[in-house]
């Protein structure tokens, strides 16, 4: 939601049923870091200081471009998707050509219906709670080269089994590429679609749990174990069950101080959660996730980035020893057999 819709009263507590609540220091301000911290671990990974990005409403870290993060701008722009560099400057920016940007408001990363790695973004928001008889989410292919460049967009429509309503959270599970989108009401919901999208017609989202009051973001982690969906004061931490739908909520987290915390992804590495803001000059923090919510060391970090190194470079020391005594061995085998063959 645009921060010219929405104002959170500064130095006041506000408490949902069921959230972490987070306050908002009174010399907050849109042009400052709302917060260093919040004491537990996270730390400021970049800051979003284009002047082009001013209502970042969604994140989503690439496993196929390392370092790369993407983001969009939330409403009344130009359908737009920013691909950010570890420094938090624009790399690339790709433009959705047959698309529109009524109100965006979440993004994820998934497949096309022939594998290949995609982007998807959520044009969900829905200010008069009803207002719009339908959504659309867009895909896009996500370029092998980042450069700047205009991408065609195939558009989904969405219709809510039980009736129009306002969203800002969409996510895909990496491993069943289904999407799901949150509800942002007190009595929020998680909805499903269908496993496999069309173009014509619409998508029936239908129920399948409950979801934190206001929702503003959410996210699958790679290797598809866990979820999580954020508001404006906290997050809450969910497993996912063999249907892949979130299931039992693991523990709630408390979130950086934000001007208007709009925008949640995983780390590629599925370790740290990036946490972002609406606003100027936004830093987005990282945030180490719990123990009990990490990848074990024999997952995978997903599905879309299998046999890519995404967690920054750094391969597993145990495995490359092992391979490197294997070649040496194997060439020590083969230069012993040419002497043999010499004699």
């Amino acid at each position: 939601m645009s921060a010219r819709r929405t104002a959170v009263r500064a130095g006041t507590a506000v408490v949902l049923a069921g959230a972490p609540v987070c306050l908002l220091s009174p010399t907050a301000s849109a042009s400052s870091p709302a917060s260093a911290g919040t004491g537990r671990g996270d730390a400021v990974a970049f800051t979003i200081k284009d002047p082009r990005i001013t209502e970042s409403s969604g994140l989503a870290a690439s496993a196929l471009h390392r370092g790369v993060v993407y983001t969009h701008n939330d409403s009344g722009g130009v359908p737009k998707v920013y691909a950010l560099g570890p420094d938090g400057k624009v790399a690339a920016v790709l433009t959705l050509a047959g698309a529109g940007a009524r109100d965006w408001e979440a993004m994820a990363l998934g497949r096309d219906g022939r594998g290949r790695p995609a982007i998807f973004v959520a044009d969900i928001g829905d200010n008069l709670g009803g207002a719009w008889p339908y959504v659309t989410v867009y895909r896009i292919p996500e370029p092998a080269r980042l450069v700047s460049q205009t991408l065609r967009a195939t558009p989904f429509r969405m219709k809510y089994e039980d009736g129009p309503r306002n969203a800002e959270t969409m996510m895909i599970n990496p491993r069943t590429n289904r999407l799901y989108i949150a509800s942002k009401l007190f009595g929020g919901k998680v909805y499903e679609a269908p496993a496999r999208l069309r173009t014509g017609g619409s998508n029936v989202l239908r129920e399948t749990g409950d979801a934190p009051p206001i929702a503003t973001d959410g996210a699958f982690a790679p290797d598809g174990r866990t979820c999580v969906i954020r508001t404006y004061f906290g997050a809450r931490l969910y497993s996912v069950g063999a249907d892949g739908r979130p299931g039992k909520t693991i523990k709630s987290l408390d979130l950086p101080r934000q001007v208007q915390g709009e925008s949640v992804t995983y780390t590629p590495d599925g370790r740290s959660l990036l946490v972002g803001s609406e606003g100027r000059n936004q830093p987005v923090h990282r945030l180490p996730l719990p123990e009990e919510a990490r990848p074990s060391p024999a997952s995978s970090p997903g599905s879309a980035g299998a046999g890519k190194d995404t967690t920054g470079g750094r391969r597993d020391a145990t495995s490359t020893r092992t391979a490197l005594l294997l070649a040496l061995a194997i060439a020590g085998a083969v230069g012993y057999g040419l002497v043999r063959r010499r004699r």
